[in-house]
């Protein structure tokens, strides 16, 4: 659903979803991203390292919390500013299923700028995974994309 600012209130819920991750979804990233550290396809290295198993890219889990903001805006130019830390590993077990990755946006702060701070929250199995997740956005509905006039 498409609003603009009057619509939005702090504290509202904007949007969620749930994504799976797989160990699919993490060989296609890696090719995508070029990151081919053995520790986000091989049970056998993440251990022999500590790790409890393979471990999703923390730029992966970034991408889809990212995704919860450019679905619900409908046009990625209107994030203007994203930015997490990463606080805990995501691990994705050896099979179809996968992990699921739950986000849910809320408005933080509506700004005399125009602009509106959104906080993520991103959990797996009720844990939080990235903190300090948050984006600043133009109002959905707001942005004229390029090549467009306003």
């Amino acid at each position: 659903m498409r609003e603009d600012r009057t619509d939005l209130t702090v504290g509202q819920v904007v949007a969620s979803a749930q994504y799976r991750i797989t160990r699919e979804n993490l060989v296609r990233y890696a090719g995508a991203s070029g990151d081919f550290n053995p520790i986000h396809w091989s049970d056998r290295v993440a251990k022999s390292v500590g790790l409890p198993g393979v471990l999703a890219h923390g730029m992966l889990t970034m991408a889809l919390a990212g995704r919860l903001l450019t679905d619900w805006l409908g046009d990625p130019a209107a994030v203007v500013e994203y930015g997490v830390r990463f606080s805990r590993p995501v691990v994705v077990p050896d099979d179809d299923e996968g992990v699921a990755v739950d986000v849910t946006g809320t408005v933080a702060e509506l700004r005399d700028d125009g602009l509106v701070a959104v906080e993520l929250d991103v959990r797996v199995d009720e844990q939080k995974v990235l903190t300090q997740a948050r984006a600043l956005t133009r109002p959905p509905g707001s942005h004229t994309g390029a090549g467009e006039s306003s």
